[in-house]
């Protein structure tokens, strides 16, 4: 089953965000070391000229919401404080290369 992943920045979140961004990455890029499978990633960003990070979309996929909330929790940046609200949610792709045959 595919899952959305929508979370925020806390204000003021950038340093800690900087400092644990790599370990953030390496362990998307982890595959085999946890049940769920990253099928896309990428940094929420602010509008404008700037456009600074200010969260993460992740989409996955997992057996169940549970397994996602675990894998969230184990992220370097949730650990760290980066996030003020994650929110996980079911997702079915309706087009694009992830979305089901038919």
């Amino acid at each position: 089953m595919m899952f959305a992943v929508w979370a925020l920045d806390r204000p003021g979140a950038g340093p800690a965000r900087e400092r644990v961004r790599e370990a953030h990455r390496a362990r998307l890029r982890a595959p085999g070391e946890h049940p769920v499978q990253v099928r896309l990633a990428g940094p929420l960003l602010q509008e404008g000229p700037d456009g600074a990070m200010c969260g993460t979309l992740l989409v996955v996929e997992a057996e169940s919401a549970d397994q996602v909330r675990a894998f969230v929790d184990g992220d370097p940046y949730v650990q760290a404080g980066v996030y003020g609200s994650v929110e996980v949610r079911p997702w079915r792709c309706g087009l694009g290369p992830l979305a089901a045959p038919g």
